[in-house]
């Protein structure tokens, strides 16, 4: 585990308390784990909660990845127990599971998305939601690592995948900055 990282995260939870707040979760989440033929789910860069709470409360066994340890101990204390919480970071997250749903929202990492193709039941659900270059976006200082290109998405999941969904928005009004958002919801084919 990266300590600088995980250091960087907490500090970003403890100082910015909006982060910390109960937040309805993604969209394509709500409408998408409707789709997945089992329960068996893994939320990618959890934070705290928003998604995995969700899952939990439609009857999801829910595994739950963060690198920090403070947005992970408010996830605990919302949850009714059942959700599955892994403090690790994503750069070196593996596992020997598989799933029927994958969700993966606000954090953009290429390699994990890859990397996480394999953790994916054969006819499985996986959801990426996250942000993308856009004009219209007002954080003056975002990396452009850590935003998609125009239809990256959907070049990532061409092989192997059926697209159930995917669409560009604005992000959510409680964010401090308007960014454009892209989102994709795909099916693992039977193989």
């Amino acid at each position: 585990m990266s300590i600088e990282d995980k250091l960087k995260w907490d500090k970003k939870y403890q100082e910015k308390s909006s982060l910390l707040e109960l937040r309805e979760p993604s969209l394509f989440v709500k409408k998408y784990c409707l789709v997945a033929k089992g329960k068996d789910a893994l939320d990618l860069a959890a934070g705290v909660g928003r998604n995995a709470l969700f899952l939990e409360n439609r009857g999801f066994s829910v595994d739950a990845v963060d690198i920090s340890s403070v947005a992970l101990d408010v996830l605990k204390s919302r949850s009714k127990g059942t959700i599955n919480i892994i403090e690790t970071d994503l750069d070196n997250f593996n596992s020997t599971k598989s799933y029927d749903l994958i969700v993966k929202c606000n954090f953009l990492d290429r390699e994990l998305i890859e990397r996480s193709k394999e953790f994916l039941k054969s006819g499985g659900v996986f959801i990426v939601e996250t942000y993308i270059e856009d004009k219209a976006n007002e954080k003056p200082n975002s990396n452009p690592d850590f935003l998609l290109k125009k239809d990256e998405l959907l070049k990532i999941f061409k092989d192997g995948f059926e697209v159930l969904e995917y669409k560009t928005f604005l992000n959510e009004s409680y964010e401090l900055y308007k960014m454009k958002k892209a989102a994709i919801a795909v099916r693992k084919m039977l193989s």
